[in-house]
């Protein structure tokens, strides 16, 4: 899917000046999202949209001409998702920055390219939060965390994105802008259009705005942190605390993760611990009963120190450890970041196997989760210099799959299943789900120009 010179000229001539960016420098910084993906094409152009008008003539243009758009968000995606195509355009939304908070509905209408955590500060200024809260809360994009439903530390009692998208703005293929949903809590007429769109990654149409639900502020919350000797200990100690309470946080480091963080920047993290949870609860009233039921688990499950606090001040330093987990294992070496899921009562199997696979395979496997909602992030860490060495965590990668799977679980749990993860994508949902999902896909897109080649072959 190329496109002569002149009619690149055409697009840009149709748009605002600087919108359209040929130059291979620039290309070169846009064509890979965070996954790093060595196999991503080289796109044609650039086009950083201002608006929505813009969106629906690069998708006019492009239906025209039959070529491949993919939308970008702020490219911090971890699953080939935002990667470029040979020949076609990345569609970056990160100039589309506008919000409105509407305080007496509690709500928040924003575009795409607004990053999450000025989403949370805009709302902060009126006395109200937004919950959903990946790890790459400052630097992923509000658009992009729509596009793969992302979830993020506090969704294990506040849940996902699709949770807080009450309505949006979306442009499809041949450039048709549709508004679906709107600033109401109850809404149940036709069919739920705007969840079909919202965990879509960019195949059925590109977000250009979004009506987000807010909610009060979160109450100050008191934090646990607890050690072991182990992280099937740590898994299990999960298990007892979610048999009885909902926590704000409940997020697993396992020994490799705690010294890489430690080695990125001291955080007084304890570097012997084989695992740590970090467990928050903000129950108004009852956050001392839920913190001793945490406790209670976790040193019933084998915790060698369980130390509990109220101040806040602690509390967000702890947090702030757990955030620098990205960045600390990207320090390791090159990396394939899984996000499997399995129902909570088979995360201690989960983690067992994941030890194995490690083992077998001959690579570090770390380990980082979400446990609370059963949630893990295996990171396979190899040297892309080795062959041998990449060949077996190119190995790894796909058994952890494989083995959430048997578990019936999933392969992705909130980065989506882009291009890194989408041969597997068959097995989790067999032939009848895949063929409905394509027959969706090709009804709006016809043409295959969204993302081609991302989540369906």
């Amino acid at each position: 899917m190329s496109a002569p010179d002149t009619e690149i000229a055409t697009l840009a001539a149709d748009l605002p000046d600087g919108a359209v960016v040929t130059d291979p420098a620039v290309i070169e910084g846009y064509r890979r999202d965070a996954a790093l993906d060595p196999e991503a094409g080289v796109p044609r152009a650039v086009v950083r949209a201002t608006g929505t008008e813009d969106v629906q003539t690069v998708l006019r243009w492009a239906s025209a001409h039959h070529v491949a758009v993919v939308p970008r968000g702020a490219g911090s995606g971890l699953a080939g998702g935002a990667n470029g195509v040979d020949g076609g355009i990345i569609l970056s939304t990160e100039r589309m920055r506008q919000i409105r908070i509407d305080t007496a509905n509690r709500t928040a209408v924003v575009q795409p390219g607004l990053l999450n955590s000025e989403v949370k500060r805009a709302a902060a200024e009126h006395g109200l939060w937004y919950p959903p809260d990946p790890g790459s809360v400052e630097i992923s994009s509000i658009g992009g965390n729509a596009a793969t439903n992302a979830g993020g530390l506090c969704c294990v009692k506040y849940g996902v994105t699709s949770d807080y998208v009450l309505g949006m703005e979306v442009v499809l293929a041949d450039g048709t802008a549709v508004r679906l949903g709107g600033p109401r809590l109850k809404d149940v007429a036709g069919l739920s259009l705007t969840k079909l769109f919202v965990g879509s990654e960019g195949i059925l149409g590109v977000i250009t705005e979004l009506t987000l639900r807010l909610i009060p502020a979160q109450p100050p919350a008191s934090t646990v942190v607890a050690v072991f000797a182990s992280v099937e200990d740590a898994a299990d100690a999960v298990v007892a605390i979610t048999a009885k309470v909902r926590p704000a946080m409940l997020e697993l480091m396992d020994h490799a993760t705690i010294n890489a963080v430690e080695d990125y920047r001291r955080m007084g993290l304890d570097r012997s611990a084989q695992a740590l949870l970090l467990i928050q609860s903000d129950a108004p009233g009852a956050a001392a009963e839920e913190i001793a039921h945490i406790v209670e688990a976790c040193e019933k499950s084998g915790a060698t120190e369980v130390y509990a606090t109220d101040d806040p001040e602690e509390g967000a330093a702890l947090t702030a450890a757990r955030r620098l987990v990205g960045l600390a294992l990207m320090q390791l070496g090159t990396f394939y970041l899984e996000d499997v899921t399995v129902p909570i009562p088979d995360l201690p199997a989960l983690v067992a196997g994941i030890k194995r696979i490690a083992d077998d395979c001959d690579v570090l496997i770390c380990v980082v989760a979400h446990a609370g909602d059963g949630n893990t992030h295996p990171v396979v860490v190899f040297d892309a210099e080795d062959p041998d060495m990449s060949e077996r965590a190119r190995q790894a990668f796909a058994r952890v799959m494989e083995l959430a799977i048997a578990m019936g679980g999933t392969i992705t749990g909130e980065h989506g299943v882009g291009r890194l993860k989408r041969d597997w994508l068959p097995l989790q949902l067999g032939d009848d789900v895949m063929a409905l999902t394509r027959r969706i896909k090709d009804a709006l897109d016809p043409l295959g120009i969204l993302s081609p080649g991302s989540v369906l072959r």
